[in-house]
């Protein structure tokens, strides 16, 4: 991302009434938060070389030091952007929890995109290890749901 519009994102953040902006794009990802009335940016991934601006780089908050977990098995991803829900109805028993043995074509759990409920299969059998999405969380594309090995 350009230095000069990540400092226009901060300006814009500090200005309004927005607390928090982050934003994807392909050369990475940013997170403006504004803290005590200025607006600080902490980058995912740092997309352009600090010694090119000194000036713009001491604006920068210092990275935050993430270990990526390493998740041993199969991920199952989101195929859309839309509300994650573990079961067909509030009340009703999940479709699957950790350490459920699931098959190829198995209901995973449900995706609402546009008032659309869309059930989100495996597509791999083996045995549930991890659920990443809390029920009623909003998830993006290619976000990992369950892994299962």
């Amino acid at each position: 991302m350009d230095l000069r519009k990540l400092k226009t994102l901060i300006d814009l953040v500090s200005e309004s009434n927005v607390s928090e902006l982050e934003i994807t794009e392909a050369e990475g990802k940013v997170r403006i938060v504004k803290s005590a009335g200025v607006a600080v940016a902490a980058p995912s991934v740092v997309t352009a070389p600090v010694a090119a601006a000194p000036q713009a780089a001491a604006a920068l908050a210092p990275p935050v030091a993430e270990t990526p977990a390493v998740a041993v098995g199969h991920t199952v991803k989101s195929p859309m952007v839309g509300t994650f829900y573990r079961s067909s109805s509030p009340g009703a028993a999940p479709f699957v929890q950790i350490g459920s043995v699931i098959k190829e074509g198995d209901t995973l759990c449900i995706i609402e995109a546009m008032k659309i409920l869309n059930e989100i299969e495996s597509d791999k059998s083996g045995t549930v290890t991890q659920i990443l999405c809390e029920n009623g969380q909003a998830t993006e594309y290619g976000q990992p749901l369950f892994i299962v090995e």
